[in-house]
């Protein structure tokens, strides 16, 4: 674990593409936590090293075996991570 991710949330969206892939979200906060940011380009990736490190806001995408995109976002501070479709950012 890299970071921590504070209180985990998850929109009704997200939620409802994950039951559409029969995926749990601690698939994708794993990743996440690690240092897998998935499907985001390299300058994405380069950040989120650089907030880990500062305590910025971190963002991961993913796409689910569904073919669904989500976000996993863990705010600057770590006080709470969420789990959300791009459109409900």
């Amino acid at each position: 674990m890299r970071f921590t991710l504070g209180q985990v949330m998850a929109t009704p969206g997200a939620l409802s593409a994950l039951e559409k892939a029969e995926q749990l979200p601690a698939e994708f906060l794993d990743r996440h936590v690690n240092g897998d940011w998935g499907d985001v380009p390299d300058a994405d990736k380069q950040e989120n090293e650089l907030s880990v490190k500062q305590g910025s806001c971190i963002l991961s995408a993913y796409t689910t075996s569904a073919g669904d995109r989500i976000w996993v976002l863990t705010e600057a501070g770590r006080g709470a991570t969420t789990i959300l479709l791009p459109s409900e950012y």
